[in-house]
């Protein structure tokens, strides 16, 4: 299998990265980094490397963040691939526990994990996000997913560091949406659910950073209506699946969905300052709601 990691301007983080995939339990993969032109040092950092499971591929030119992460794709060469962030980690047992899901279950084009967020630190500012209702455990199809999706009004799927996809299923379906890149993640995973079965494992498997300063309040606000946009093209593309229920349910959840992405967004910050204090207890009380708990909310 592949984990590919497209890379720009990530000095400060991408040795993590690497670092987490080159110390996974399973050994059979290949790692690809595209650098897409970073100036900061990113590059420097990646050729410290020697391994001969890993392989560097460099852009000349900058190009949009989107077609680097279709080119990172590209230029792997196994049937199964995982696309990590560059300030991204995944746990030890990621690779393991992913591919035996992918080998019992040829139906299935994408499997997903939790994650931990973390801040600069690396230290968790919340646990086990993602997947926290049943109908998005195990083995679900395409009506699951997107009805959740409606209802949720966010992410409830995972980040790219949490999914693994078939090669083949990435490729019927033209690879990264190439709309938005706030709802990158989201959206390829619905896509896959189109051509296969999606997977949920209720494990936590990677570690999604918060980094400093990765979000400010314009592009709070732009990718709050990218996210609403998103939703509302759910609801057209899929009216098959969707229900008059499920668009209530999610204009009803939309407050509590708003609010969590500031809070979130907001943690992004220096991690010995108040606001990142503030919103990482504000995360920590909502984690302790989930403790243990698998929801089936409507």
């Amino acid at each position: 299998m592949s984990v590919c990691i497209p890379l720009y301007q990530k000095v400060d983080y991408v040795g993590r990265a690497i670092d987490s995939v080159l110390a996974q339990t399973f050994t059979d993969f290949e790692l690809v980094v595209l650098d897409n032109g970073s100036t900061d040092g990113s590059g420097a950092v990646v050729d410290r490397y020697d391994d001969p499971r890993m392989r560097v591929v460099r852009h000349t030119e900058t190009v949009p963040m989107i077609d680097n992460f279709n080119a990172a794709v590209a230029a792997t060469r196994a049937p199964l691939v995982k696309v990590l962030n560059a300030d991204d980690m995944i746990e030890p047992q990621a690779l393991a526990r992913q591919v035996a899901v992918m080998d019992a279950h040829p139906e299935v084009a994408i499997v997903s994990s939790r994650h931990h967020l973390v801040d600069d630190r690396d230290e968790i500012v919340a646990r086990d996000r993602t997947l926290r209702t049943l109908d998005l455990v195990g083995r679900q199809d395409r009506a699951a997913v997107v009805r959740r999706v409606v209802r949720h009004g966010g992410n409830p799927l995972g980040v790219p560091g949490n999914m693994l996809f078939r090669r083949s299923a990435f490729d019927a379906i033209g690879g990264f949406p190439t709309d938005d890149s706030f709802v990158l993640d989201v959206a390829l995973a619905i896509r896959l659910t189109t051509v296969g079965d999606f997977y949920g494992l209720p494990e936590t498997l990677s570690r999604f950073r918060l980094a400093v300063g990765s979000e400010g309040a314009a592009d709070r606000r732009r990718n709050i209506r990218a996210q609403r946009a998103f939703v509302r093209g759910l609801r057209r593309e899929h009216a098959d699946v969707v229900s008059y229920g499920d668009v209530v349910r999610g204009w009803a959840r939309w407050p509590l969905t708003y609010l969590r992405h500031q809070v979130i967004m907001s943690a992004s910050s220096d991690p010995d300052s108040w606001v990142h204090r503030v919103t990482a207890r504000l995360l920590r009380n909502g984690d302790r709601r989930h403790d243990g708990v698998a929801r089936t909310s409507r």
